[in-house]
Order: C-alpha cells, then structure tokens, then sequence
C-alpha cells in the first residue's frame, strides 16, 4: 500500500462515521497512526449517544468498533472482524449503529430525538 492510499483510506473511513453517525457522536479524533511499510493503522475515537465511547480499529485492513468500558479495556461492538476492502463501510456503519442502539434504553434514545 502507498502512504497516499492509506491517507485516503483513513480519511474517508473518517467522514463516512461523521456523515452516517450525524449528530448522535461528537469529539472524534484520530490517533495510534502507523505509516510503516508493511504495517498501516489506526484508531479513531469518538463519544456517540452521549453514553459511549468507542473506538474504530483499523489494522492491516481488519476492521472493528469497540466501546471502552473502563481502564482502556474495549468491548468488540460486533463478534466478528471484517476486512475493509471486502465491505461496504456504509451498511457497515449503519449495522454498528444498530449495534450500540440495542445497548440504550429506547428512553433515553426518545428523549434525545434518536429513535
């Protein structure tokens, strides 16, 4: 992989979480960037529902969320791992926002105008 390739990668998997998440995430940042010949990743964290914090993981071309629960411990938010260049990121996206939903109460998501 060229460094540019991985920059675009990094940068579009960033604003597909921004532009699919809306307005349910906030404070993302990028972080743990390796631009190494033969080893490319990265994390990019962010607070989403208010309730969560959760990291994305990529790796060598796997992928994943996790959301922190404590002691810089991650919690998968999926049991499997998925290669990013055999997915399509945005019905990914959407399967994890499913995902972390079925861990808020319906309430607190109502209130907030998220369901």
């Amino acid at each position: 992989m060229q460094q540019n390739d991985f920059n675009e990668i990094r940068m579009d998997i960033g604003r597909k979480i921004k532009n699919i998440f809306g307005n349910k995430i906030r404070s993302i940042e990028f972080y743990d960037v390796v631009e190494e010949a033969g080893h490319w990743s990265f994390k990019i964290s962010f607070f989403a529902y208010d309730y969560f914090f959760v990291v994305f993981n990529y790796e060598l071309d796997i992928i994943g969320f996790s959301i922190e629960v404590g002691n810089g411990r991650l919690l998968s938010v999926t049991n499997t791992h998925n290669c990013y260049s055999n997915i399509d990121m945005d019905t990914y996206i959407q399967g994890i926002i499913e995902e972390l939903e079925l861990r808020i109460p319906d309430k607190y998501l109502e209130s907030r105008g998220w369901k």
